[in-house]
């Protein structure tokens, strides 16, 4: 049985993406990155992953420099790179590059010792679907309430 703990989870791609299919990649990482993951430093609010030369990178997701750490504390917005099977990458090109869909950091966590993050395949929702999202959710809403006064 596997320990799963999350860190940080971008609820924002479920507002704003219609997500298609979800991969488990590992991170490569820096020392004091770790520290300050574990202590809750991660933010993955406008972050992104894309592929470069066939290797997978995150982007703009924010870990706070460790609190304890030295002059060799790491840059809090650097580039980092996701570890997928090579399989994996060129499934995803195929399908980045050709279907117009984009790839979106979801959640990091900790799993088996290990930090991971998972990245949706994702198409980009239209302002009507999101407000269509929004009445579906109030809809169901509505009905969970009147089925408790029942």
């Amino acid at each position: 049985m596997s320990e799963e703990k999350v860190f940080n989870s971008n609820r924002a791609v479920a507002h704003n993406y219609h997500i298609l299919d979800r991969y488990e990649a590992g991170l490569v990482l820096q020392g004091t990155e770790v520290k300050a993951i574990r202590a809750g430093g991660v933010n993955l609010k406008d972050s992104y992953a894309t592929i470069r030369n066939g290797e997978l990178w995150l982007f703009n997701a924010h870990i706070s420099p460790y609190e304890y750490g030295n002059r060799q504390n790491h840059d809090p917005l650097r580039s980092r790179k996701l570890l997928l099977h090579a399989q994996e990458i060129r499934k995803l090109i195929g399908k980045v590059e050709g279907k117009g869909l984009t790839l979106v950091p979801t959640k990091i966590y900790l799993k088996n010792g290990r930090i991971k993050c998972e990245i949706a395949l994702a198409r980009g929702k239209k302002l009507y679907d999101k407000r269509e999202t929004e009445r579906r959710k109030d809809a169901d809403r509505e009905a969970l309430k009147a089925m408790k006064r029942r």
